[in-house]
């Protein structure tokens, strides 16, 4: 499947990318070349392959959830630009 310069403009529109006509042309390349590597992938047949496949191990990976002591408040704050109270003070966000 080959891109249009076209579709490749609608789709630097989308990501709010401002492309030069060069990099409009490499992007229209590359990106043909991944939609045409995705066709070819989805020629192939994957039905002996089973769902649960995985190259991960099977059951939990995860460590045991162990409660911790926090960061005290001096720490927290240490590298803030503005505090006040013990807390963050931030500029406000509305007007």
């Amino acid at each position: 499947m080959s891109l249009t310069l076209q579709e490749v403009e609608h789709i630097a529109l989308l990501a709010r990318l401002e492309l030069s006509n060069e990099e409009k042309e490499r992007y229209q390349q590359q990106l043909s070349d991944i939609l045409n590597h995705v066709a070819q992938l989805q020629k192939l047949d994957t039905s002996n392959i089973s769902l649960s496949s995985s190259g991960l191990p099977h059951g939990p990976v995860l460590r045991e959830d162990e409660p911790k002591k926090g960061l005290e408040t001096s720490d927290a704050l240490e590298n803030s630009p503005s505090t006040e109270s013990d807390q963050f003070r931030v500029p406000p966000v509305m007007e």
